[in-house]
């Protein structure tokens, strides 16, 4: 089994782990700073560009993931959309799922792990990929010799291989792998399951 954290706008290795293995998303675990729970990546015109989900008490040590809530004081939401559309509104598909994509930066939700599982189910959705491909848990899953646990913020021995696909600025820098798969969803759109996420290997 496959051990994921509750991610923002999680990575293209990410949702093929939940395409092509048995996964569950930990909701019981405590929260890391500066990972992947509230901080995603995308391609900008100047490179790679780290958004951040601001959170309250972040500094608060072993705070549970279920209890993280999410501030408002600063317009973060307003300054995660006009980078996107700075870096996507030219890519082949943004206009086909803009309007699915835009509420996540409108609407407000009280708890981290609430936006980031009803932005990830609508991810998937948007790919094609079944709701019921996702299992998790309220209670912290301790992992066995068996299991690939991808909740470290440090990954040990990264095996991951990404299957190259076109990006905006493809004409001006070489492939970034591994970015949101928001990144593969807008520049493949409908053709991302086949032709890339199930080509990624690891």
């Amino acid at each position: 089994m496959t051990i994921l954290p509750s991610a923002y706008m999680p990575s293209v290795e990410y949702v093929a782990r939940l395409l092509r293995e048995e996964c569950i998303i930990d909701l019981g675990e405590n929260y890391i700073k500066r990972s992947e729970r509230n901080r995603a990546s995308i391609l900008t015109a100047n490179g790679v560009m780290q958004l951040t989900v601001h959170i309250e008490n972040a500094n608060r040590p072993r705070q549970k993931m279920r209890d993280v809530k999410i501030d408002y004081s600063k317009r973060w939401q307003h300054q995660h959309w006009i980078s996107i559309l700075s870096a996507y509104k030219s890519s082949p598909y943004f206009d086909h799922y803009a309007s699915a994509l835009e509420p996540f930066y409108t609407r407000k939700w009280a708890y981290l792990v609430e936006y980031n599982m009803e932005y990830t189910l609508t991810l998937l959705k948007l790919l094609g990929i079944p709701s019921d491909r996702v299992r998790t848990s309220e209670s912290y899953i301790t992992a066995t010799n068996t299991d690939t646990d991808l909740r470290p913020k440090t990954k040990k021995d990264s095996t991951f291989v990404a299957e190259p696909y076109f990006q905006v600025f493809s004409d001006r820098m070489e492939f970034v792998p591994n970015l949101s798969v928001l990144d593969l969803l807008l520049c493949e759109g409908p053709s991302a399951i086949d032709e890339i996420l199930m080509r990624c290997r690891w």
